[in-house]
């Protein structure tokens, strides 16, 4: 109970400091707030004093910082978020459209990566130190060093543009999520690979593995029933971490394949000078990450009771 209290507590004070963080936005940048308005709306023309000192005082910027905080963030609570600068809609059906398709984005593209790399991780673990093992570790990690910003325009030219097989760009159906995928899977797919290799091949070495296969039980059944399972941990506990990343990083790849998302929606906004929109679709992405990094800890913990020993005796 006192671990889950801990986590707890420093989930709220993230997102209190991050929360009062984005707020500062309009004013850690230079210009002034109100202007920042009228550049989202109409462009960056003059306008009369009186007309800007009428609009600080609409939208209230012309009260003590921690008043404008607290009447900020107690609207956020309520899920008043406000109205984007520039097409007026509400920010929070933005953001819910926004993650609604991220979120399927970072999940397929993740899924897609743990299929390709468990098989690939365990085939190199069982041929540790074979040219199996070498191939599959030297062309994994090779992946790692292909940008997104590369490898998205290249796939558009050969799979869309040469042989039309696929979308190049959209949010239409399955068949537009494809190329995306690809481009967000490979990075964390040798991630996924390595770690499965390492983790398996510590199981393969483990006393209940020689025991299962001291009793007679056939190599393929062992490495089903127990090898792959127990293996499973760590991995799960990356692509947690890279859910995490993928609903706030996958901008460029959003922005590439004009998909309607998160990444997309910031990018736009930092264009537009949209502070509502921005500061909502910070909040909002951090917020998630936060807490999906703290449910894993907390699932790890009911799984793995020394974790939370440690953090007592700590």
């Amino acid at each position: 109970m006192f671990y889950v209290v801990k986590r707890l507590i420093v989930l709220m004070s993230t997102l209190v400091i991050v929360s009062f963080a984005v707020f500062l936005i309009p004013y850690l940048t230079p210009g002034d707030p109100v202007r920042k308005i009228l550049r989202a709306r109409v462009g960056d023309l003059d306008v009369d004093p009186a007309a800007l000192e009428n609009l600080r005082h609409q939208y209230g910027l012309d009260r003590p910082l921690l008043v404008q905080y607290w009447d900020w963030l107690s609207s956020a609570l309520r899920g008043d978020l406000g109205l984007s600068y520039t097409s007026r809609s509400p920010v929070i059906e933005m953001i819910g459209h926004g993650l609604a398709v991220t979120a399927v984005l970072a999940v397929a593209s993740l899924l897609l990566a743990l299929l390709v790399a468990l098989p690939l991780g365990a085939l190199a673990a069982v041929k540790r130190g074979k040219p199996t093992d070498t191939a599959i570790t030297t062309v994994t990690q090779g992946f790692v060093a292909i940008p997104e910003y590369w490898l998205a325009p290249v796939l558009i030219l050969v799979l869309a543009m040469q042989f039309g097989l696929l979308p190049s760009a959209g949010w239409q159906g399955p068949q537009s999520m494809v190329l995306p995928c690809i481009t967000l899977a490979l990075r964390p797919m040798s991630y996924f690979t390595q770690v499965a290799r390492a983790s398996m091949i510590e199981v393969l070495e483990s006393p209940h593995i020689t025991a299962a296969r001291a009793r007679g039980l056939a190599f393929g059944t062992t490495m089903l029933r127990h090898g792959v399972r127990n293996s499973l941990l760590p991995v799960i506990t990356l692509f947690s971490v890279w859910l995490a990343g993928l609903l706030g990083g996958s901008v460029v790849v959003e922005v590439i394949f004009s998909i309607p998302g998160m990444g997309r929606l910031l990018y736009e906004s930092v264009v537009n000078n949209d502070v509502p929109a921005l500061q909502a679709g910070i909040v909002s992405l951090v917020g998630l990450a936060v807490l999906i990094t703290t449910l894993t800890d907390l699932v790890y913990a009911c799984i793995n009771p020394t974790v939370r020993t440690a953090h007592v005796s700590a």
